[in-house]
């Protein structure tokens, strides 16, 4: 595709001011079903940002071998766990999909190889929060997928392609949990808040100052780091998404952390707001 052409495809989205990015620690999918403290936190952050054009998300829950990027009209709602309530699956969320943005954001990936998908949809990392964020599911959006071959750097500077995309009014959405290891979960205290085990404080601490310092190397090459963060991040994929948002920082842009808590020993629902 020529840049000409690139440009008349973006030009489908008008320009606005730079959207801000958003990390959600997404928990739970019955955070989709039920009220907290969290889901309040999601829906006072969308308060503070101007109604995107469309949403581009990347989720914990979209792990493949390579890149992609849904390119369907109608994204279906996927249910992508088990083992809960019936009311839980019965949820849709009927947001549309873009195309045009799907085809924007694989020229944007160039050179890396970005297939269009036609058979993934919404799932549950991605629906779930932003059915919060926009209930009225008016928004488009399409998921960006995870390529587990890669390695964390190979993540983080791959986000910074997609910038341009926040001038064009695109909330790009990363959802995972920094803290998230489903093994170690105490299920006697699953909605216990501020809870946490003494490896999963020190972790949450470790990477709060990293993230309110600016200093992202050491999250990038968090696989060197201590062991309490080797607990806190078992396996990378509730984390990467992490990684893309920190990605599309631009110098002078402010960093906030919300829904920062530690929640049933292992997990944390902190969240965070970057513009």
């Amino acid at each position: 595709m020529t840049l000409n052409n690139l440009d008349n495809i973006a030009n489908q989205f008008p320009r606005t001011e730079k959207m801000p990015v958003l990390f959600l620690g997404h928990g739970s999918p019955m955070n989709a079903i039920e009220e907290n403290q969290f889901v309040q936190g999601f829906r006072n952050i969308a308060k503070t940002i101007q109604k995107p054009n469309a949403i581009l998300c990347v989720s914990a829950h979209w792990f493949t071998n390579g890149t992609k990027v849904t390119a369907m009209n109608f994204p279906p709602t996927i249910h992508d766990f088990g083992g809960f309530p019936k009311a839980l699956f019965e949820v849709q969320y009927n947001a549309p999909g873009s195309p045009e943005l799907a085809e924007v954001t694989q020229n944007l990936l160039a050179p890396t190889p970005v297939d269009l998908d036609h058979n993934w949809g919404l799932d549950h990392g991605a629906w779930s929060v932003i059915k919060h964020l926009y209930p009225n599911a008016d928004i488009p959006v399409i998921q960006l997928s995870i390529d587990y071959t890669k390695p964390a750097q190979y993540h983080y500077e791959l986000a910074q392609k997609l910038q341009k995309l926040r001038e064009r009014g695109i909330l790009i959405i990363g959802s995972g949990n920094i803290v998230h290891n489903l093994r170690l979960v105490d299920f006697n205290n699953m909605n216990k808040v501020d809870y946490g085990y003494d490896w999963a404080q020190e972790a949450f601490d470790m990477v709060n100052k990293h993230l309110l310092d600016g200093d992202y190397q050491p999250l990038i090459n968090y696989e060197k780091q201590s062991k309490t963060l080797q607990l806190a991040i078992p396996t990378p994929d509730h984390y990467l998404p992490l990684l893309y948002i920190l990605g599309l920082q631009n110098k002078n842009e402010e960093l906030s952390l919300f829904n920062n808590h530690l929640l049933a020993g292992s997990l944390s629902m902190t969240s965070v707001k970057i513009g």
